[in-house]
């Protein structure tokens, strides 16, 4: 029986408020569409419980396991998220949504694998950074081999057009590798190298170049490329300082795309304005700043810089989500941790933060 004094309880309440939110701003932003759609305001709203109720007894199980066992199936891990990021490239096996192959059909039940594919890279680097040491300095040890390992993955979900968990993705690993002591100058050439293959890749990809184009200016075309972020901007003028109240937004009836998903955001903005926008921003920082706790308070090495890297997987993720949907930052696929629509991101971080905690629990008994 886990004690309640071991229990990073800043971290586990930070958490369930954000699922909570999530739950509620799943109901708001869903009904209408789901009525249109099926006939049923409530069908999103009980795939994402179910999808909830899973993530929370998966976060219970990896609560329990203790951290070190991961050790020993890194490879394994590693092994299946690369086929599985295969499989989603093949036609016939990968499902396409909007124009991208980002998921794995089984039935009625859908499986993103870049989402796994993020922890296992995490729990990678986390073993393979902390076995080296004070190696991590020596470019072929510290830097080369976690770079082509996590590249290799990186090109794989770029292939499925996921440019926004390409790089989150790639800064999670160049800050976990600066975190375990790599030289920065190997890190930054890195970003040397990758200028022109990036500029190469932006510009041959036609709808990269237009979410480039439409950041810089989304008033140039408000009825075609623009008009999801200026929606967005609309969304956020409606709500003002105190909101227009739950369930009274009209930006989700049909003006905003992706109103459930990676403009959530947009939603809480317009329905519960700027202290709804502001609370959520707290309680992101609250799960940063216990993740960076327990990252310092860890047993090993090892789980520090899993901590780092679990601490990043919903942290940075959020800053993204919400300076895209701001216009900070060109759009991206990314959903917003805890609180948008879809099981995967759901599941993949509510095991993370079970990890998280465990590390803690750990922590508290040596």
């Amino acid at each position: 029986m886990i004690k309640a004094r071991e229990i990073d309880k800043l971290l586990i309440i930070s958490t369930l408020l954000l699922f909570a939110t999530g739950v509620l701003m799943t109901y708001s932003t869903t009904y209408i569409m789901a009525i249109k759609r099926y006939g049923d305001g409530y069908f999103f709203m009980k795939k994402h419980l179910w999808s909830g109720i899973i993530a929370l007894t998966m976060f219970m199980i990896s609560m329990r396991v203790p951290y070190q066992t991961y050790r020993r199936f890194v490879y394994p891990l590693l092994i299946l998220s690369v086929i599985m990021l295969i499989l989603v490239l093949m036609p016939g096996i990968g499902h396409t949504v909007g124009g991208a192959r980002r998921w794995l059909k089984i039935g009625s039940f859908t499986f993103q694998p870049s989402e796994f594919a993020k922890l296992s890279v995490i729990i990678y680097l986390a073993y393979s950074l902390s076995k080296k040491k004070e190696k991590v300095k020596i470019f072929s040890i510290g830097f080369l081999p976690h770079i082509v390992v996590t590249g290799a993955v990186m090109l794989l979900v770029l292939m499925e057009r996921d440019f926004g968990t390409t790089m989150s993705l790639g800064a999670i690993a160049l800050i976990m590798m600066f975190a375990a002591g790599v030289r920065i100058s190997h890190i930054m050439s890195i970003f040397a190298a990758a200028i022109p293959f990036v500029y190469i890749i932006v510009t041959k990809k036609g709808y990269m170049m237009d979410r480039i184009m439409v950041f810089l200016n989304p008033w140039e075309d408000p009825a075609g490329k623009g008009f999801q972020i200026i929606q967005s901007f609309l969304a956020f003028g409606a709500g003002g300082v105190w909101g227009t109240g739950l369930g009274e937004g009209k930006q989700k009836l049909f003006y905003l795309p992706e109103a459930h998903t990676d403009f959530i955001f947009s939603v809480i903005g317009e329905e519960l304005g700027l202290i709804g926008i502001g609370a959520i921003i707290f309680l992101y920082l609250v799960f940063l700043i216990s993740g960076i706790r327990i990252s310092l308070r860890a047993p090993d090495l090892y789980g520090t810089y899993l901590a780092i890297g679990l601490t990043l997987l919903v942290s940075l993720q959020a800053v993204v989500n919400m300076a895209v949907v701001t216009g900070l930052l060109p759009t991206k696929g990314l959903t917003l941790p805890f609180i948008s629509y879809g099981g995967t991101s759901l599941l993949v971080n509510m095991i993370g933060v079970g990890m998280l905690l465990n590390i803690y629990i750990k922590g508290q008994e040596t």
